[in-house]
């Protein structure tokens, strides 16, 4: 028995608005999805053992705060992305489902809890990621690395990707990150330029970009990857040259995925990107330099990331044969 979803979100949360700084916004046009969007509902039994090693170590998960549609599919797998710092961000952005608010302080076990979980998922590679503490003198920096040391003294086969907060106007917080030497370094710039008011309103376009340049200076070894979605209002001729910008940051992979919206508070969807479409994309990003490009409506920062990494060791190491 198949039953499927469009688009599995949480809109409230039991004891307050999850998202009250969109409470008195219009409802936003919600277009019917297309067919291409779908996907199964979370019913396995490896989707309910995820389900259970995450809240037996009092974790959360950007698969079920931001209502990923592919949380079916990779819980089965016991695949799942780690929200460290708290289910609260400290930003509001346009997009996100992920609750905003007030966080709680740090859980200075997470780091622990996160290295347990690993071993007993057996993750073979594992992303982490966190909501925006701008809250915190440091944005989360140490707490980052903290988790990464963590994961490498209890998994020391286990590879480390992280997707990262922007770390704006926190000085050293990269650095520290950096330092603890993940595998992968992740910050998506979400969106074009011209959006970011609207869209990412609390970030900076080139700070992003500034962001991800730094890293390679500060370890040319390390991968960096970056992620879009498409459908928010964005020109064809705006991704194309976010595709130049992070080329000439030196990032090595690319993600586009398509926009779908959390609830009608959100950010309207203004389109449906059809497949071939991604597919053009991912061609036009190859032809600019990216050794690795996932470019498809279900794409996401995380999805099928083991398996991405082992393609972006691959060609790495073809191109430089």
């Amino acid at each position: 028995m198949a039953a499927y979803l469009a688009h599995m979100v949480v809109v409230l949360d039991t004891t307050r608005p999850r998202h009250p700084e969109k409470a008195h916004r219009p409802d936003a046009p919600a277009p019917p999805k297309p067919a291409w969007i779908r996907v199964k509902a979370p019913v396995s039994k490896g989707y309910a053992d995820t389900a259970r090693i995450m809240r037996d170590n009092g974790l959360h998960t950007v698969c079920e705060e931001a209502g990923c549609p592919n949380i079916g599919e990779c819980w089965e797998k016991k695949h799942a992305t780690f929200l460290i710092m708290g289910d609260v961000c400290t930003r509001a952005c346009a997009f996100c489902n992920v609750k905003t608010g007030l966080p709680a302080a740090l859980d200075p076990q997470e780091p622990a809890h996160v290295a347990e979980a690993t071993a007993k998922l057996g993750l073979a590679h594992i992303v982490v990621t966190s909501v925006d503490r701008d809250d915190l003198a440091d944005g989360g920096g140490a707490h980052f690395a903290a988790v990464i040391r963590a994961i490498r003294e209890r998994c020391p086969t286990t590879t480390i990707e992280v997707l990262t907060p922007d770390f704006l106007r926190k000085p050293g917080a990269l650095e520290v990150v950096v330092a603890a030497k993940p595998d992968v370094f992740n910050h998506n710039l979400e969106t074009v330029p011209s959006l970011y008011l609207t869209v990412r309103p609390g970030a900076r376009y080139f700070h992003s970009i500034r962001l991800l340049q730094r890293v390679k200076e500060i370890d040319p070894s390390m991968f960096t990857k970056s992620g879009i979605m498409v459908g928010l209002g964005e020109e064809r001729n705006e991704v194309l040259q976010v595709m130049d910008d992070l080329r000439s940051a030196d990032v090595d992979f690319l993600t586009i995925g398509q926009y779908l919206q959390p609830t009608r508070k959100h950010h309207a969807v203004e389109r449906f990107v059809e497949p071939q479409e991604f597919e053009g994309l991912a061609r036009i990003a190859y032809a600019k330099g990216f050794l690795m490009v996932a470019s498809s409506p279900l794409t996401r920062s995380s999805h099928h990331a083991g398996e991405d990494f082992a393609k972006l060791r691959a060609a790495r190491a073809a191109k430089y044969r």
